[in-house]
């Protein structure tokens, strides 16, 4: 895991909307950015912030070889309930 002030310096607020100042905010812009849903980027936030990370890190790495699907984002969020269903 990454320092605050490592993830802090890499953001420069002058150069785009996105003013992140918690480590949660700039795990949830990565995972909207890997997923090519930047229009949802607020839910992905709000993921990082209320579900377990590993949970979050497992959902990404099973879909991350996929190339044949329409979208990625539907994938993830499909296996995010499987995985929060798992007993």
């Amino acid at each position: 895991m990454k320092s605050l002030s490592d993830i802090l310096s890499k953001h420069n607020p002058l150069t785009g909307p996105q003013y992140i100042s918690r480590e949660f905010q700039d795990f949830g812009l990565r995972l909207a950015h890997e997923l090519n849903d930047m229009k949802n980027k607020s839910l992905y936030i709000k993921l990082a912030k209320t579900v377990p990370r590993y949970i979050l890190e497992e959902a990404k790495n099973s879909i991350k070889d996929a190339s044949n699907v329409r979208s990625k984002a539907k994938l993830f969020m499909w296996k995010l309930k499987q995985l929060k269903l798992k007993p």
